[in-house]
């Protein structure tokens, strides 16, 4: 599984407003809500701060992976988005956020969900990787700085 092939480009955001960890949810989930046919922006953030109030998916270096299931998904989907202020997003390490990777699965069953998770996880351990991701200036740099991650792994 290639992370490119489940990033939906209309989705990411390089140029995140939110400055709170609410808002910060509701700007991923309305992003990819607006650019996924069938998916609810207000089923989708319920979901993503429900998993938030389980413990937070700021996992310290800049990263948040929120994630969530939903019914509507009808694949393993994920989205991408940059604040560049950074966000308190109650990280492990106390340092604002930067970076955040949305994961949607399909329903309850299955768990591509979880490769995705591992995969990303792997790549994201490249502090080379997080600091090109943080410099982008366009979605094409986005997307060619995965493809170019994950032929590496």
């Amino acid at each position: 599984m290639k992370l490119s092939d489940i990033l939906v480009r209309d989705a990411c955001l390089l140029e995140m407003v939110a400055r709170t960890k609410a808002e910060a949810l509701a700007e991923l989930a309305g992003a990819l809500s607006g650019a996924v046919r069938g998916i609810d922006p207000t089923e989708l953030l319920g979901m993503l701060s429900e998993r938030e109030r389980l413990g937070t998916t700021a996992l310290g270096d800049g990263i948040a992976i929120p994630h969530a299931r939903l019914d509507s998904a009808g694949s393993l989907l994920a989205s991408f988005g940059r604040s560049r202020a950074g966000v308190n997003f109650e990280s492990v390490d106390g340092r604002p956020t930067h970076l955040f990777f949305v994961l949607v699965a399909p329903g309850r069953q299955g768990n591509a969900h979880l490769t995705a998770l591992a995969r990303l996880s792997l790549m994201l351990g490249s502090p080379e990787f997080r600091a090109r991701l943080e410099t982008v200036e366009s979605l094409g740099e986005l997307f060619r700085a995965f493809a170019e991650e994950e032929a590496r792994h």
